[in-house]
């Protein structure tokens, strides 16, 4: 065992037993690297990467390949999940060495943790030669490989104004008007799949910032385009491999370009912001499909991704038994046993499951005789088509759900992140929202309790949670993440505890993590920054979206909520100083998209006071309106939308736009006449 056997991270201790002498990230194997005179490998991966497990059966349980790196290297090994900060300083640097970033990423540094080459997935061979190669250079071209590092580090140390010639804003007054609202839409549609859905090519992942904002944008032009746009991705996505058709919950993304063969690992994050958005989706819709995508989706948390209390795990792998996707597949053999020969066909018929199977090998292209479910129609058509009555099919989909529980589950990696709880107790929030089901509020508070019982300390966030402790100062999406959940919950339920403790992070993250500089917030805690070489600034979404475009929102949602004009202007700011990018490159900034869609029009504030505010609430929740924010209180409240505002018995609505409000009135009819 090597000292990985004392860190709680599964992805970490799934490496305890390399002969490799791995050392967790930290200031015991820097220092050593220091004292040794040692280059480092620093190995970053996740526990439901699939190629991370296959370098470490090829490279890091090889006997021949660790003696070679424990001579040569200080080796260490990193979760990338649970340390995000280092991720992405050393992705940084590889993507700045011309190689496309990925994981698993393997970066080798002077001992100064300065890097100077890198890579993603090397197979064994490869990567003896390489280690090879390097322990030469660093002995006998030491002062190559140190000027290439020190060059690799300059480049980090630039500022997003200086990357990206950002305006540096004084002025906290931003405009998004609808030309140049439809200019970033239509940047973003060029790329637009209108056959299968998502984007062009493959893979394709979900990326439901995307289609949050183009959401937002069609309900201020009503382009039918753009709703098509949106139904044909979540149609194929719904209909497709990507989702587990019988078990809820969708895969990180999929290899081809029809949603049909996934990447079987199941993220938490992929998840929670697909329930954010199939929940609006039906807002918009009404289509049955989306609101069984969310049924399902949360009886999946519930059933596997909840620890018992009440935060949520990370992921689920991709393989089991050692094989990708064996947990999902199906023979039609199996099928016709669960179900019986007339129910098999037809649960068969539906999924296109065939004798010969539709999942081919990679690699001869032969058939297996195994299958993914691939629907591609809806469960309301196939019925009609079969003169089926409604439901008939779901209990023997329940009966299969019931056989596969008894297969040996994909690895679970059951640490807690904070950030990425965030976003699902938000994805919860929506969907209640939405749906008004008590069962998804009562997950979404469980969780709301867990961060704030046992994330956060003295005020400070905690990123992580294992075996009874949290562990590494909070990120700033962690702040981010969960502030914002906070403000939604507190708007499902007008308990202003929840808005209260998403100020006090909001505001902690002010003072800890904003530059005033350069105008936008730092990753890392100013305080808890020492062990890097630099502090980097999370700019663009990825399949999560950028912590600053969610922190510009969250301020921007509190000035409201709060009268707190000066988080409204540094939102401003903030937005403004990206406005160039957006654009022109709106490609990776849908989150700040969905920002300025809110800014290009007023947003509505809408007060309610009195005995039935839960009713009025949902009822003012039944049309789709994303843009606005939503106060409440039976008797009397100190919140400025609230304040100084009793009742009389009746339950009355306040309808504002730019902190001036209509006379009040007594019906939600009333006020939507308001809200127009």
């Amino acid at each position: 065992m090597n000292r990985l056997i004392h860190e709680s991270s599964p992805y970490l201790r799934q490496h305890a037993h390399n002969p490799v002498d791995w050392h967790p990230w930290g200031e015991e194997a820097l220092k050593k690297a220091r004292e040794e005179d040692k280059p480092l490998i620093v190995s970053i991966g996740y526990s439901a990467c699939h190629w991370c497990h296959v370098m470490e059966r090829e490279s890091f349980e090889n006997e021949a390949v660790a003696r070679l790196m424990n001579e040569h290297f200080v080796c260490v090994k990193v979760d990338r999940e649970e340390r995000p900060d280092v991720d992405a300083i050393y992705m940084d640097a590889v993507q700045a060495m011309g190689v496309r970033g990925g994981w698993p990423l393997n970066v080798f540094l002077m001992p100064d943790a300065k890097p100077f080459y890198g890579g993603t997935y090397f197979p064994a061979r490869n990567w003896m030669g390489i280690c090879s190669q390097i322990a030469e250079a660093f002995q006998n071209q030491r002062s190559a490989l140190q000027q290439s590092a020190e060059g690799f580090t300059t480049n980090m140390h630039y500022t997003e104004s200086e990357k990206y010639g950002l305006p540096l804003v004084e002025d906290s007054s931003v405009t998004i008007s609808s030309e140049e609202l439809k200019a970033v839409y239509d940047k973003l549609a060029a790329s637009f799949d209108t056959e299968r859905g998502g984007t062009n090519g493959a893979p394709k992942f979900p990326m439901p910032s995307i289609w949050l904002f183009a959401l937002r944008y069609y309900q201020q032009t009503y382009d039918s385009d753009t709703l098509q746009a949106i139904k044909t991705t979540l149609n194929g996505m719904a209909l497709g491999g990507l989702y587990d058709q019988i078990g809820g919950g969708f895969a990180r993304y999929s290899t081809d370009g029809e949603w049909f063969l996934p990447h079987f690992e199941k993220m938490l994050y992929d998840n929670a912001q697909l329930l954010s958005l199939y929940s609006e989706a039906w807002l918009v819709t009404k289509e049955p499909l989306y609101k069984r995508v969310v049924t399902q989706t949360v009886a999946w948390l519930t059933r596997e991704m909840t620890h018992p209390e009440g935060g949520f795990y990370s992921a689920l792998d991709a393989d089991s038994e050692g094989e990708e996707g064996k947990y999902y597949t199906w023979t039609k053999a199996e099928i016709d046993s669960i179900l019986g020969p007339v129910w098999g066909d037809l649960v068969s018929g539906y999924f296109q499951v065939t004798e010969e199977g539709n999942y081919h090998e990679e690699a001869t292209g032969h058939a297996t005789g195994k299958n993914i479910l691939f629907p591609q129609r809806t469960l309301e058509s196939f019925e009609m088509e079969q003169e089926l009555l409604s439901d008939q099919l779901q209990p023997q989909f329940d009966k299969l759900l019931q056989y596969r529980e008894e297969r040996i589950h994909p690895g679970l990696d059951d640490k807690i992140l904070t950030s990425w709880n965030g976003l699902m107790l938000k994805g919860l929030v929506d969907a209640y929202r939405v749906f008004a089901d008590e069962s998804f509020l009562k997950l979404a508070l469980a969780n709301a309790h867990f961060i704030k019982d046992r994330l956060i300390k003295d005020g400070l966030l905690y990123h992580s949670y294992k075996d009874g402790q949290a562990k590494i100062a909070g990120f700033l999406e962690d702040y981010a993440a969960v502030s914002e959940a906070l403000i939604s919950l507190y708007q499902a339920t007008f308990d202003e505890s929840w808005l209260q403790l998403a100020e006090q992070l909001a505001d902690y993250a002010g003072e800890h993590f904003w530059d005033e500089n350069d105008g936008l917030y730092f990753f890392t805690d100013a305080s808890y920054s020492n062990e890097l070489i630099a502090r980097k600034k999370e700019l663009f979404d990825n399949v999560i979206p950028s912590s600053n475009a969610i922190m510009a929102t969250v301020l921007y949602r509190l000035s409201l909520l709060l009268d707190r004009p000066d988080l409204g202007e540094r939102s401003s700011q903030m937005l403004q100083k990206v406005k160039p990018l957006l654009l022109t490159n709106a490609d990776y900034l849908s989150h700040w998209a969905s920002l300025a869609a809110y800014r290009s029009t007023p947003t509505v504030e809408i007060a309610i006071v009195g005995p039935e505010i839960e009713a009025f609430r949902q009822k003012l929740e039944a049309k789709y309106v994303p843009n606005k924010v939503i106060t409440g209180t039976i008797t009397s409240s100190n919140l400025p939308l609230l304040r100084h505002r009793g009742s009389d018995g009746r339950t009355m609505i306040y309808v504002c736009y730019n902190r001036a409000c209509q006379l009040p009135v007594d019906s939600v009819a009333a006020a939507w006449e308001l809200i127009g």
